[in-house]
Formats: C-alpha cells, structure tokens, sequence
C-alpha cells in the first residue's frame, strides 16, 4: 500500500523542484505550462505573460508540502502536523488535484473547449491525467494508510 504515497511524493517532488526551476529563471517547459487562448495570450494576469516570482514559488512550496504530507503517511519525518491537516489533508489534495482535473470548462481540464493550443495538446496528453491519478492516490492513501 505504500505505492500510492510514496508515487505522489516523487511526482509532487518533481513538479515543485520544476516550480523551483522556473522561480530562479529557468525556461525550459515553461512555453507549454501556462494556457492560452488560440491567438497563443497566455491566460494569466501578469507581467511578462508569465506568473511572477512569489506566485511561482507559492506553487513550489505548495507542492513540496503536498509531497511531505504523502510521505508523512509512510515515514515519520519528526514533525508535528496539526491534527486538522492529518486528518483532512491528503483529502483536501485530492479534492483539489480531481477539480484541476475537471478544468474550468474552457482552457484546462478534460472538459475544456479550447484544445487546439500547445498547452491543451499536452493538458489532455499528460496534466489531467497526472492530475487524475494524484487525486487517485491520495484518496487510496487517505483510506488506506
């Protein structure tokens, strides 16, 4: 059973550290992980068409937390976690990596309309499943472990 958990550390260890990558001023795979519309706008507000700094690295370390807590599950890290995050936490992470999963309907998600754009190619092809597959673990791990 700990094949779930320890699954989503690695993926959510290795997504932070891209978000790490592209906080610092790394470039590679950032063309491809913001939507756009079919004229090629990003559609995120902000300077440079690309998510500033901090933002990226509140995504980061989100998603370092997000993988702490999975292993938390497996291996005591020698932290005290709040009882309100061990008990709801990994089903928070689910609930919110299945709703990225869905989309808003437009440009992400398994039900977007927009799926000609570079970004939407690669959402069907690998993000929503991904996402998918990370609300999948973290329910099995949050029933299981």
């Amino acid at each position: 059973m700990n094949f779930f958990p320890i699954t989503n550390t690695l993926i959510l260890l290795t997504i932070s550290g891209i978000h790490f990558f592209w906080a610092f001023g790394g470039k590679w795979g950032a063309d491809a992980a913001i939507p756009t519309n079919q004229e090629g706008k990003k559609m995120l507000n902000s300077a440079g068409n690309f998510p500033s700094v901090f933002a990226t690295l509140v995504v980061a370390f989100g998603l370092l937390a997000m993988a702490l807590l999975h292993l938390e599950k497996v291996q005591s890290l020698g932290f005290a976690i709040p009882s309100w995050i061990d008990a709801y936490g990994l089903k928070i992470i689910a609930g919110i990596f299945l709703l990225r999963a869905i989309g808003d309907f437009h440009y992400v998600g398994i039900f977007k309309k927009i799926k000609e754009t570079k970004f939407a190619i690669l959402d069907t092809k690998y993000y929503s499943p991904l996402c998918l597959l990370l609300s999948f673990n973290a329910f099995i791990t949050t029933f299981y472990l």
